[in-house]
């Protein structure tokens, strides 16, 4: 797919119980970019190919940006405060985001408790990281963006008068989270090899575990609400093939491992049991799959292309590894 044609993309860490482990987190990085910090420039000029614990922080700070900037629009109108958005490299604004019309008690609960998580996030990652933190990069969240991916992706927009607008209805919200979830609980998994200090795969982990909790609670509101709206279902699949087609068809064992197609829908499959729901996305093993930093990219940027900007992150996202902030040849 060329990058012109927009291919459909892409509570955890909260609190840390008391100042000395956030104390510790920063120390620790701290200490260990000092340790380093000259082979690992030297490495970075020649390659860019080694991410450190920062590096993979930063990453997910990120995805963060993204889904809190979303979701804290979608429910209450307003983003993220002044002072979470700065740090190193180019700070950048949200476009297009805007307080979405949720009637649905339920959807709107789901809303708030998922802002509250994403927004927390954000400043956790930001309280770990310290000085190393890179500011928010330019975000795109305008029904524009949602639009080209929606038809990228093979979506009948008849229905929605040609513009898909994520912050319309319940249904719209819905879709367009769940573009963002399932890329992120990928995202995470397929950073967890490059950790090694026990404290950070641990608060590492709390964020995986909250991800694939918003996951699990937008695919279930899918499902139901698919129930009497079969079309939310094909819509999700739809996604979900796209999303396949923009991270590529290649496999390797990694780490991260890196398997094809293996991106799924909502609707029914069949197992020992016979038809049943897909609430979670696993494979014969019961394991959610991975994706590379690239693979993330790709479904961001929304291309197959290696690119460095795109999609969702107009300027790119920021980190100070360029490994880190490209897409992949897909």
């Amino acid at each position: 797919m060329l990058e012109s044609e927009h291919r459909i993309v892409t509570a955890g860490l909260r609190k840390k119980n008391g100042a000395d482990r956030r104390e510790f987190f920063k120390i620790a990085l701290t200490a260990a970019a000092l340790t380093t910090g000259g082979a690992v420039l030297s490495e970075r000029a020649a390659a860019q190919t080694a991410p450190t614990e920062s590096d993979i922080l930063n990453f997910a700070l990120n995805l963060e940006y993204l889904e809190a900037q979303f979701y804290s629009y979608a429910f209450s109108g307003t983003g993220l405060a002044a002072d979470q958005l700065t740090g190193t490299m180019t700070q950048g604004a949200v476009t297009g985001a805007r307080k979405a019309n949720l009637t649905d008690p339920a959807i709107m609960q789901y809303a708030r408790e998922i802002a509250g998580d994403e927004v927390a996030h954000v400043g956790s990652l930001r309280k770990i990281l310290s000085t190393a933190a890179v500011a928010q990069p330019a975000i795109d969240l305008s029904p524009a963006v949602f639009t080209a991916a929606a038809t990228a992706a093979g979506i009948d927009l008849t229905p929605f008068g040609g513009v898909f607008d994520p912050y319309a209805s319940d249904d719209n919200f819905l879709i367009a989270a769940y573009i963002f979830e399932d890329v992120g609980v990928t995202a995470y998994k397929g950073g967890s090899p490059f950790l090694s200090n026990p404290d950070i795969i641990d608060a590492a982990a709390g964020l995986l575990a909250a991800e694939a909790f918003h996951a699990g609670i937008i695919r279930g509101a899918l499902y139901r609400r698919g129930v009497a709206a079969p079309v939310l279902r094909t819509n999700a699949d739809k996604i979900s093939d796209a999303r396949d087609t923009l991270d590529g068809t290649a496999a390797s064992d990694g780490p991260p491992k890196r398997t094809p197609d293996d991106d799924q829908g909502i609707s029914a499959v069949q197992t020992q049991f016979g038809t049943t729901s897909n609430f979670v996305p696993t494979d014969a093993n019961g394991i959610v799959f991975s994706r590379t930093a690239e693979q993330v990219h790709n479904i961001a940027y929304l291309t197959r292309n290696q690119v460095t900007s795109g999609g969702f992150f107009p300027n790119g996202t920021n980190n100070p590894n360029a490994a880190l902030r490209r897409s992949g040849a897909n």
